[in-house]
């Protein structure tokens, strides 16, 4: 039977934190007493954010944690015909369509929906879509492509859902409110999510399921912050033929207000705990590792 493979998998887009440094140690332990295998994936698809000085600053931050990982590393941008590939596949079941509404034109729409009564929002607090373009003809999608409007390839959730109808994953972890065992999927509390862009050929949710399958990864482990993100996975894995990880949801490092650590937020980086003393065994004291 091959052994077990743990991935982590940050994004270059700021400087990793103690969030970071839990759930990369975590990995990376549980890839070491299984006798398992340890991957670093770099999801770097965001052109506009990512920058080689902070995927230099992961491998330096890792490394100085004690954590090793295999070569060659898969860096997302270098593979963007496998997420096409997929895109295609999934468009060819007539499961995506093009919506061409801005954020700014979605956030409209919303307001206006929502004098009436409150607006449906996913998971995590954001509104789902609510435009029309699942309605456009297919000549009056192509005359705005062909004019060169911006456009998100999104998933008709409703088509696909029932062309998989009952999902449930396994779940090792815990989820927020403390969900374990089998957990039924929920994909439809997504609605019509994006799955790509005009300019970018995939999104998070297809990357993920699609990196880990060819990457042979068979537990997920991350922080619950994503947990329901997983019914939007085991849909588009099932969609797309490809296997079901074992998942494993841990418990995030919050800062003093109790917020989950954020670089948008910007919590203390790891180059700054180390700039002022602090050591590998104390970042993994402050997380919680013996």
């Amino acid at each position: 039977m091959p052994p077990p493979v743990f991935r982590f998998a940050p994004s270059p887009n700021g400087f990793l934190h103690l969030g970071h440094a839990f759930s990369a140690l975590l990995n990376y332990e549980l890839a070491r007493q299984s006798g398992g295998r340890f991957l670093l994936r770099i999801e770097d698809i965001d052109a506009t954010r990512c920058r080689p000085e902070f995927e230099a600053a992961i491998h330096e931050d890792l490394g100085w944690l004690g954590i090793s990982w295999e070569t060659p590393v898969r860096r997302q941008s270098e593979h963007l015909s496998d997420f096409s590939a997929a895109v295609e596949k999934l468009s060819d079941r007539g499961l995506i369509y093009p919506a061409f509404e801005s954020r700014a034109e979605i956030a409209r729409l919303v307001n206006e929906r929502e004098t009436a009564s409150p607006w449906p929002r996913d998971p995590d607090g954001a509104p789902l879509y609510p435009g029309a373009a699942k309605s456009f003809s297919a000549a009056a999608r192509r005359q705005l492509i062909e004019q060169g409007m911006p456009y998100a390839l999104r998933l008709d959730m409703a088509a696909a859902c029932a062309q998989v109808p009952h999902l449930n994953w396994v779940e090792h972890g815990e989820g927020p409110d403390g969900e374990t065992g089998i957990v039924a999927a929920r994909p439809g509390a997504w609605g019509d999510v994006i799955l790509a862009r005009k300019e970018t050929p995939t999104s998070y949710h297809l990357s993920v399921v699609i990196d880990d399958a060819l990457q042979g990864v068979t537990d997920v482990v991350r922080g619950q912050d994503l947990f329901w993100s997983t019914s939007v996975h085991r849909l588009l894995q099932s969609l797309l033929g490809i296997p079901q990880p074992a998942y494993r949801h841990h418990r995030l490092v919050l800062d003093g207000a109790g917020q989950k650590l954020s670089k948008s937020t910007k919590a203390t980086a790891l180059r700054e705990l180390r700039r002022d003393g602090a050591t590998p065994g104390d970042i993994r004291r402050l997380v919680g590792f013996p």
